[in-house]
């Protein structure tokens, strides 16, 4: 393995076969949604 990448290969990536995704985002609860729930 090299210690550099190769540049080259970056340069004559196609984009083009790159699928596309949905992106979701996930949040961690917060603070008093956590200490609600330890009260049940």
């Amino acid at each position: 393995m090299a210690d550099k990448p190769d540049m080259g290969e970056i340069a004559s990536f196609n984009k083009a076969k790159l699928k596309e995704t949905e992106t979701r985002e996930n949040t961690l609860p917060t603070k008093e949604t956590i200490e609600q729930s330890e009260i049940s």
